[in-house]
């Protein structure tokens, strides 16, 4: 998984520490359908599995945070978090490719609990464009040619895409979204998309996240070996 920009700030806020924050608010999610109103440094970083300096580290860029001795008000933490990252509002994203991948997404419920509205989905395949599609809030969406794309982007103010089309037509896609004014881009296409200064693409790259997990079983099973 990477970062067009994780060398710089946003906000203030280091790349690295704009990554724990999701995880946090998830914790915290968790932590308050548990009925907890507080929550201390050292279970928020327990859950999260990184130290308890490193989180009021993360923390301290948010501003001041917490009582000492009694630790954090998880309403609050989660107010301020989600400010942070902006989820406090609703966000519409379109997918660009429907195949397996595409509709799967489309289905997936934690968009809408996390901010995000899928407002739309594109394909080019005539079989596929005009297909009505379930959404996790109970409508239907029916998906829409490419052809479609740019238009519908600037007229529905959409600043958020996900392209799950094959790498042989993601350069393309990706060009499409930036010309019409999307500047933040998460794709699944194994490749590496060229962007412009000031648009952000996150890559989710399955074979890659898959690759490291062989590197640690191989580790694993070589210390075995070596005791």
């Amino acid at each position: 998984m990477s970062d067009s920009r994780n060398s710089t700030r946003a906000g203030g806020v280091p790349p690295a520490t704009v990554g724990r924050l999701p995880l946090y608010l998830r914790a915290l999610g968790d932590f308050k359908a548990q009925g907890k109103q507080e929550v201390t440094s050292e279970e928020l970083a327990d859950a999260v599995k990184v130290t308890s300096a490193q989180l009021r580290k993360d923390l301290s860029y948010l501003g001041g945070l917490g009582t000492r001795g009694s630790g954090y008000k998880t309403e609050d933490l989660v107010a301020t978090i989600s400010s942070t990252l902006g989820v406090n509002r609703e966000w519409p994203i379109v997918i660009v490719g429907c195949g397996n991948l595409g509709l799967a997404l489309a289905s997936y419920e934690g968009f809408s609990k996390r901010g995000f509205r899928l407002a739309a989905l594109f394909d080019t395949a005539p079989d596929i464009v005009g297909i009505k599609v379930p959404a996790p809030d109970g409508e239907q969406i029916t998906i829409k040619d490419i052809s479609d794309l740019s238009s519908y982007v600037r007229m529905n103010n959409i600043q958020i895409a996900v392209i799950t089309t094959p790498a042989s037509s993601a350069q393309q896609v990706c060009d499409q979204l930036v010309n019409a004014g999307v500047y933040s881009i998460m794709t699944f296409a194994p490749c590496t998309l060229k962007v412009p200064s000031g648009v952000d693409v996150r890559q989710m790259d399955l074979a890659s996240e898959l690759q490291i997990l062989t590197f640690h079983e191989q580790t694993k099973a070589n210390e075995v070996i070596s005791i």
